[in-house]
């Protein structure tokens, strides 16, 4: 058997469940087990920040992340940063 800890957040909270496998659990498996889902908020997969799968072989003490959307592309929020902070220079 295996253990593994699910986490997924929003804004103001987050969430995390541990649950118990079999050693040849994959992350679909263990979502089941959490009664956890991908859906239109959570979009993708991640063990450990590295990208994953439903068919992802999992480790005992994985963390796997459920990754919902990107708000703003980072590149843009940079940029929105460094207007505010010449803004406040002068």
């Amino acid at each position: 058997m295996i253990r593994v800890e699910l986490v997924r957040a929003w804004p103001q909270c987050h969430e995390s469940t541990v649950v118990e496998l079999a050693d040849d659990a994959n992350i679909g498996g263990a979502l089941d087990a959490a009664c956890w889902a991908l859906d239109a908020e959570f979009l993708g997969l991640a063990v450990f920040g590295q990208a994953a799968t439903m068919e992802t072989k999992l480790h005992d003490g994985d963390r796997i992340e459920l990754l919902r959307a990107l708000q703003l592309d980072p590149k843009q929020a940079r940029r929105l940063r460094a207007e505010r902070a010449k803004r406040k220079a002068t």
